[in-house]
Formats: C-alpha cells, structure tokens, sequence
C-alpha cells in the first residue's frame, strides 16, 4: 500500500510538472511571435493559442490520482493516529498501525506514539544531563533531590480527547508539572531519614497512586514509579553519615551483649543439660539393674521346669536307646538264623543243580560214545581218518578205495597199520 501511495503521488507529480511545463513552452511560443510581429509588422505569421484543453486534461488527471494519493495514509507500528477535519475539528475514534482511508484537503492525520514511555528527573544538577533537577523541601525545611522514573503510555482509545483538550506535547506539558506537583505535595510530610529510608516505599507508592489518578483522567496511563535515588544536603549527608557509624557502633555493641549473654546462657544451659543427663544416667542405670534382676529371678522361674523336662527326656531317650538295642539285636539274630537258612538252602539247590548237571553230561556223553561207536561200527575207515588228522596239520588225506590194485598208497596205508597198533592210536 505504501508503494501504491508514492506511485500515486510520483504520477500526480509527473502530470503536474507536464501541465506546468506545456503552458510555460505555450506562453514563451506566445511572447516570441508577439517580439516578431513588433519588430517585422509585415511578416506574416502562424496564429498562436495556449493549448487550454491539453492543460485541463493534465491537470485533471493530476488530480485524479492526486486524491487517492492523499486520501490513502499508513500508520507505522508502535504509533496511532486521530483525524482532524478542516469543518468539524477532531473526529471520534483511534487509526490503528496500518492503512487508512481520509478525505484528502478536508482531513488530516495526527500521529501519537502509543508505545511505553520513561519520563525521568535528576536530584541534582548536571551539565550532561538535559533533565531539569526536581529539589523539594523536606519536613524539617531541607532541600531533598529526588531522581525519579515514571513509565507511562498514552491510552490509545482515548487519543481523540488527548488531542482536543491537553496542550501538545504532552510528555513536556502535562507529564512534568503533575510529577512535580505530586512530589512536592507528598514529601513535605516527611523528615529527611524517613524519605531517605525508613518510609522509602510508602512515599513511591502514595506519589504512585496520585500521579496515576491525576494522569488516568487526561488518558494518561501510569505503569509504575520508581523513586531511583535521593541527594541529600552536603552537611546533612556528613552529619547523618556520622549517626550512622554510631547507630552502627551501638548495634554492634549490642550485638556484641546480646552474643556474651547468649554464650552465658548457652554455658547455663549445658551445665543443667549435664545435670540432667547424669541424672538420667544413673536413673537408667538402676532401672537396668531392677530389671536384669526381674529377669533373672523370671528366668529361673522359666528355667526350672524346663531342666525338669530337660531330665525327663533324657531318661525317656536312654529308655528309647535301650529298647532299641534290645530290639535290634533280636532282629540281627533273626536275620542271622535267615541267613543261614537261606544259604543252606543255596547250597543244596547249587548241589542238586550239579548233580543234574553230572547226570546230563553224563548221559550226553553216553549217547555220544554210543552214536559214535554206531559210525564207527559202520564206517571204520574213520578211524584212520582221525589218526591222519592228528598226525600232522599239514598231512592232506585223500580217500580211496581198498581193493585199489595199481594205486600205490594202498602198500603205503597197510605198511602203516601193520607197523602202528590199533590200539596206541591218539583218540
């Protein structure tokens, strides 16, 4: 919007200067023919007019976007505005931070900060500083500065009276004159001391709670008032440093009593908390004694019975060992007679088992020898065959039939039977 302004103004600009610039060159083209004509009357000359259409149209357009250009205004942040007209005076109502519409040459706009403030006195003077200083007299008649900082803003709905009814600027006409009559009607019902300490905050917050009603009616808001420093005189300064030091002085001292007569009473205090702990002491300690006696003497009471018991069950368990003794004896003679009994009968089972044994070997041999007396019976040529067997492992027997006539081993195996006896052979 800001840019739509100056564009509107730079073209009204333009358009003016343009209008300006053609009735200058009408008006010089003018006075040039006329020169002529006096000095050549004769010559003959084009008829020369001011262009009045082309300059209108100029001008009207000028105005065109002149008007916009005045009417449109833009209010910067931290910043309000109140419309003052050329007919009616200061119109209702607060132009906020950013753009507005007024009627231009009928209206116009007046800016107020609406932000926080600091309106600040010196208590003394001081060429750095531009503040004028605030002195006021105290109760006792002695000039007392005061440096004082008050933070305020301008209430933004109540701009439209500040501008029609307070002096401007009001930071410099209205806010100065109110401090200063507050302080000065508010201090004077103090002493200096009491100013400078004592009653330091009450003095701040009744000329606080003044000043902001006074203010609060113009739409002047107060946000806070600091009391920052206070000069006092030269000789009242010297004079109450001097107090000061002996207040001190005497508060150490009393300090000082106060600390020895807590360190007595502190000492007292010991010696009867010792007092007493030796009392209780020796009272606990005798209560000890009473009671290890008490639990002795129930102890006993407890204890009899008890070893009384004690006996009871060691003869019960001596009666318990022995019977068990008795009883186990009986049973290892038991089992002993078991034993034997069982091995007895071991030994006649082992005895009848071999028997059987015996008698089964026995029989399997008989019926061996039998069935081997029967192949022999039928088959003696076994015979020699069992012999060459046991002869040698590497003797090889061949089988062939005795009445062999050509075969020359039958001279060989009768040789041998007439020179070994039959009955020598290894079974």
């Amino acid at each position: 919007m800001l840019f739509l302004k100056y564009l509107f103004l730079t073209i009204s600009g333009g358009l003016l200067c343009g209008t300006i610039a053609v009735l200058a060159y009408d008006f010089c083209q003018g006075y040039r023919i006329r020169k002529i004509r006096m000095r050549e009357p004769d010559r003959e000359l084009p008829a020369h007019h001011v262009r009045w259409r082309c300059v209108a149209k100029l001008a009207v357009l000028a105005w065109i976007f002149l008007l916009p250009g005045l009417g449109m205004v833009i209010i910067p942040s931290g910043s309000g505005a109140v419309r003052v007209s050329q007919i009616s005076g200061v119109m209702p109502g607060t132009l906020y931070p950013g753009t507005h519409w007024i009627v231009p040459l009928i209206q116009k706009v007046e800016l107020y900060d609406i932000r926080d403030q600091i309106f600040t006195t010196v208590g003394s003077e001081d060429p750095k500083k531009k503040q004028e200083p605030l002195k006021i007299q105290s109760k006792e008649g002695l000039p007392v500065g005061l440096s004082i900082a008050i933070r305020y803003r301008l209430d933004p709905r109540r701009l439209d009276y500040i501008h029609a009814n307070l002096p401007q600027p009001v930071q410099e006409e209205i806010i100065p004159p109110v401090v200063t009559s507050v302080f000065r009607q508010v201090v004077p019902n103090y002493t200096v001391r009491e100013v400078f300490s004592a009653k330091r905050g009450e003095v701040s917050q009744t000329c606080r709670q003044i000043i902001t009603q006074k203010l609060a009616a113009d739409g002047i808001l107060v946000k806070e008032v600091m009391l920052r420093d206070i000069i006092l005189p030269a000789d009242y300064a010297k004079g109450l440093e001097g107090l000061l030091l002996k207040e001190q002085e005497n508060e150490k001292l009393s300090l000082d009593i106060e600390v020895k007569q807590k360190l007595v009473r502190t000492s007292e205090l010991e010696a009867e908390a010792d007092k007493v702990r030796q009392v209780k002491r020796a009272e606990a300690e005798a209560q000890v004694v009473v009671l290890q006696a008490k639990a002795q003497a129930d102890a006993m009471q407890h204890t009899l019975p008890l070893k009384e018991k004690q006996i009871q069950q060691s003869r019960l368990e001596a009666e318990a060992r022995k019977e068990s003794t008795v009883k186990n004896a009986e049973a290892a003679a038991q089992a002993k007679v078991i034993d034997s009994k069982a091995e007895l009968e071991r030994r006649n089972l082992l005895a009848e088992a071999e028997n059987h044994r015996i008698r089964l070997i026995a029989g399997a041999d008989a019926e061996r020898l039998r069935t081997e007396a029967e192949v022999l019976k039928q088959n003696p040529l076994l015979i020699q065959k069992i012999v060459a067997e046991r002869l040698s492992d590497k003797v090889q027997i061949m089988m062939v039939p005795m009445d062999g006539k050509f075969f020359f081993t039958n001279d060989v195996l009768r040789g041998s039977q007439a020179t070994i006896p039959f009955g020598k052979q290894d079974p």
